[in-house]
Formats: structure tokens, sequence, C-alpha cells
């Protein structure tokens, strides 16, 4: 099954492709995809259901209104580092011993269209396209690798985008630098194990202005799907709705200087094979004056 979130920041409605193709909106069913609700065996319930009776759910048309992360925002966003054996060879880095792991703040998430906002002074804001893994049970202490399929709810296509002076050039902790206003693009689907297929077989892309700059396969990950659910597992619970971005193959900015850092008015097109693809304007992120209340528009 195929669930997504259509609508305004702040009011979206879940939804779901339906037999045929058409999407539906599930709100009759339920109130949006968090907590229980990523449940798999929920899902596949959903599922069936949606076979036997989607047809009585408004349709609705993607093309015509804003499509929002797949899973609600403000669950735990966790960032694998250097988890792509191509990546860590064109950083001049070595491979490590256990996965790295860092955060993003939950108020990066936003929808694949949204646009994206430079931060200000920022001026080495890198691509990195992954493949997200959604929790749809909660997990703690998994006792192997095994357990882990029992409580993911399903794939997303992510751009862990990073400001590299503030991730690498200030100290402290790689948070700084992922934590920026719509720097967790997320969608247009969450796509539950049984139609996204073999995890560790996808195809990772990004086009900068139509230039192809990244294109990898998950098959290079050096530590796969099920171990980092199960590893995360055994130092932190994982609730519904958190996500772990599982690193990013070759062909970032980092490093390059045939390939700059964004700027505005750049496009960035990330994309996972049979998950969905993002298109994302890029835009100066706006500065509010002193003693002014700004809301964010996407």
């Amino acid at each position: 099954m195929r669930l997504l979130r259509i609508g305004p920041p702040g009011r979206e409605r879940p939804c779901a492709v339906g037999p045929g193709g058409t999407v539906r909106d599930l709100s009759a069913w339920v109130p949006d995809w968090t907590g229980a609700h990523l449940d798999p065996d929920v899902l596949r319930g959903l599922a069936a259901r949606l076979e036997r009776e989607g047809a009585r759910l408004p349709e609705v048309d993607p093309a015509a209104e804003r499509i929002g992360p797949p899973v609600r925002p403000g669950g735990h966003l966790l960032s694998i580092g250097l988890n792509y054996r191509a990546h860590a060879a064109e950083a001049g880095l070595a491979l490590p011993d256990e996965p790295i792991v860092s955060s993003k703040a939950p108020s990066t998430m936003v929808g694949p269209h949204d646009d994206l906002l430079l931060p200000p002074g920022g001026d080495k804001t890198d691509w990195e396209v992954e493949l997200a893994v959604v929790i749809g049970r909660t997990a703690r202490y998994l006792p192997d690798r095994a357990a882990a399929a029992g409580h993911i709810a399903g794939f997303a296509t992510a751009n862990d985008l990073s400001e590299r002076s503030w991730l690498l050039e200030r100290g402290g902790q790689w948070v700084k630098g992922k934590s920026f206003e719509t720097f967790g693009p997320l969608g247009p689907y969450l796509v539950t194990p049984d139609e996204a297929g073999d995890p560790q077989a996808l195809r990772l892309t990004c086009k900068v202005n139509g230039r192809l700059v990244q294109d990898g396969s998950t098959a290079d990950m050096l530590f796969d799907v099920a171990h980092l659910v199960w590893y995360l597992s055994r130092f932190m619970v994982l609730h519904p709705g958190d996500v772990v971005l599982t690193g990013t193959p070759g062909g970032v900015a980092l490093g390059r200087p045939d390939q700059p850092y964004l700027r505005a008015g750049d496009l960035v097109e990330a994309e996972v094979a049979g998950l969905g693809a993002h298109r994302q304007r890029c835009r100066p992120a706006v500065v509010p004056a002193a003693g002014d209340l700004v809301e964010a528009r996407w």
C-alpha cells in the first residue's frame, strides 16, 4: 500500500492509493498516519479494507493540492552517516566499525515539493538522497536483525540535507548542520514493505538543475536496514512515526569543486526507485526582523 498526506501544512489529510491507482481520502477511517495507525498489522488490515470498500471514499487529486510528508511530523529523525562505501571513499574517510548516528530536528520535515529554504549565511548546503525507514511498531532491545522487519511501517524517499559549514566547521555535533527548517523533505509516499520490495536493491538518484549528481544503490550500504533498526533499538526506544535516514551514496557536493553547493533558484530532484520523487526549488529563508513573528510558508 502507498500512503500519503495531502493538504496545507498542519492540516494534511491521510490518504492512500487505492485500486486502479485512484488516491482516496481515508480521514473517515484514520485520523492521520501516526502512532498505532502505522502498525504493520493495522496497515495490512487497512489495505484489505481499501481493496473492498475504497470506492466509497472520496477521491483526491494529488496534482491539485499540496502533498505533505507521508507521516505526521513530530517523531525522532535519525540520520546515519558514512553508510555507503562510495560516499566514504569520495570523502576520503575510513569505513566506520559501527553506524554513525546523528539527529535532525523534527521541524525539518516537509513535503516532497515544498521549497527548500537556504539558511542565512549558509553557502554550503548539500544534497543527500536517502532511503528513509519509517518505524511502525515500538522497538526496544530487539534480539536480532531478523526481528527488525516486524517493526517497519514502510519506506520513503528522503533528502537528508546538510549545511556543511555548520556541520563540519563549527565544532560540536552534526545535528547543527542538519536541523534547518525544510532540511528533511520526505515522500511523496510511505510504501509498505510488501510493495517496496527488497530495501537493499533500490536505486537512488539526485539531480540538480537537471544534472545527475548522485546515482547509487542501497546494495552499497555498509549497514543494511535490518541491522540499523536492530542496532538503534539497543540503546534507544524507537516509536511509531520515527524515521531513520539510512545514509547517502556518492555524489554529494562536499569535496567536489565540479559540483557547487546549492544556491537560490536551483532545482533539486531526489528519487528512490519505486518510492516516488521530490522536486524542490531553493530559495532564501526569510529572516524575521527583531520582535517580528514569521511563520514559514513553503
